[in-house]
Parts: C-alpha cells; sequence; structure tokens
C-alpha cells in the first residue's frame, strides 16, 4: 500500500512479552483499560507509552507487553484504532456536521491531518471524506425506502 506511506505491520518476538507474570499482565490490562478508554485519554495526541506507563506506575516493556499480548497491536496502533471509531462516529454524527475534518482529528486526538487520514485509510480502506460521503448516501438511501414503505402501507390502508 503506497498511499499514506503506510507500510505492512512486521511482527517482532519480543523475549521480555513471555516474562510478564499474568496475574500483573491481567492488573496492567484493566488500568490500561480504564485510563485509556474509559477516562478517554486516547483523545490526548502526547498521551504517550511512557506517560502511560508513568501513571499506572510500571515502566514502557510491561505497558508494550500488555498491549501485544491483550490487543495483538502496539500502543500506536491500539490508540489510532480507538481515535478512529470515534472520528467514524463523529462523522456520521448530526451534532458534529459542521466540524471540518481537521477539527474532528483534533477533537480524537490525532496531532495533524496527515496523521488522521492515514490512519483512518489504514483502518477503514477509504478517507474520512469517503467515508462521510458513503454513510451519508447510505442513511439517506435508508430514509428513502423508509418513506416508500410507509407511502405503500397509507396507500393500502386508504383502499
Amino acid at each position: 500500500m503506497s498511499k499514506y506511506n503506510i507500510t505492512d505491520k512486521k511482527e517482532k518476538n519480543a523475549a521480555y512479552r513471555t516474562l510478564v507474570k499474568a496475574e500483573l499482565v491481567d492488573e496492567l490490562y484493566e488500568k490500561i483499560l480504564n485510563l485509556l478508554f474509559v477516562q478517554k485519554k486516547y483523545r490526548d495526541c502526547n498521551y504517550s507509552a511512557k506517560q502511560l506507563a508513568i501513571d499506572l506506575g510500571t515502566n514502557t516493556r510491561y505497558i508494550s507487553a500488555v498491549i501485544n499480548l491483550r490487543f495483538h497491536q502496539n500502543y500506536a496502533c491500539l490508540v489510532n484504532e480507538y481515535r478512529v471509531k470515534e472520528a467514524m462516529y463523529m462523522l456520521v454524527d448530526k451534532r458534529y456536521a459542521n466540524y471540518t475534518m481537521e477539527e474532528i482529528s483534533k477533537t480524537v486526538g490525532f496531532s495533524n491531518r496527515q496523521s488522521f487520514y492515514a490512519a483512518f485509510f489504514r483502518i477503514q480502506g477509504c478517507s474520512p471524506r469517503a467515508y462521510k460521503n458513503q454513510q451519508t448516501t447510505a442513511l439517506e438511501a435508508a430514509k428513502e425506502k423508509e418513506a416508500a414503505k410507509k407511502a405503500t402501507k397509507k396507500d393500502k390502508q386508504e383502499k
């Protein structure tokens, strides 16, 4: 994939991942879920794996191991996945209709438009604008279908 300079993911076999105790993995997993996703720290573009480790009172190797073991990806991919999911929601929600792509990307935690577009394309296979257009078209088609169904039902009742 050459669009947006996306490269294929390489699997690494880091020995330290197997050295972390299962109890610690479970404990850190719960804490990571709480900090990143319940407290929505992923929205902060400056919130790094190092800061997460500091907040949890551990080191980045343990954070990396837990994320790799439980989420099967690295920290950046995990955070970007949640950012893109939230952006997808915002792109079709009427409350955010007046937001520009840059405003949406900043709101969900991307530091710039290019990284937003690259992550979105990597995860969804299309640009944010194309996704918004697809969803809007699908929603309009569903509304038209529902209106036609109601009109047919009304016609049958009148006869």
